[in-house]
């Protein structure tokens, strides 16, 4: 199993900024892609941003791009995402996960481990 746990999250203003962590312990050498994924109020879980551990292409979704920024640490199998320029429609529980597949990524089912999520509110 591998397990992942998300931090950094919280209550920010409009225009701020975020770091979000995300700690990979187990037997993470059975993953290759690790992802962001969010889960705001009366919305369905959307892709945020993708890459692969060893860090190299990186991609993102429309809304997030030029504001978002995902990086790694292959070594210590850590997971990061930096918020900038935070909006309200931002609002959402953050989810870091992971999957073995080889290519691009950016589905709930192309997916297999998951953290529980961390909480980030923009306030207006």
């Amino acid at each position: 199993q591998v397990q992942l746990v998300e931090s950094g999250g919280g209550l920010v203003q409009a225009g701020g900024s975020l770091r979000l962590s995300c700690a990979a312990s187990g037997r993470t050498f059975r993953t290759n892609r690790v992802g962001w994924f969010r889960l705001a109020p009366g919305k369905e879980r959307e892709f945020v941003a993708g890459q692969t551990w060893s860090g190299g292409r990186t991609y993102y979704a429309d809304s997030v791009k030029d504001r978002f920024t995902i990086s790694g640490d292959n070594a210590k199998k850590m997971l990061y995402l930096q918020l900038n320029n935070l909006k309200p429609e931002d609002t959402a529980v953050y989810y870091c996960a992971a999957t073995a597949r080889d290519s691009a990524a950016t589905e709930v089912e192309d997916y297999d481990y998951w953290g529980q999520g961390t909480q980030v509110t923009v306030s207006s």
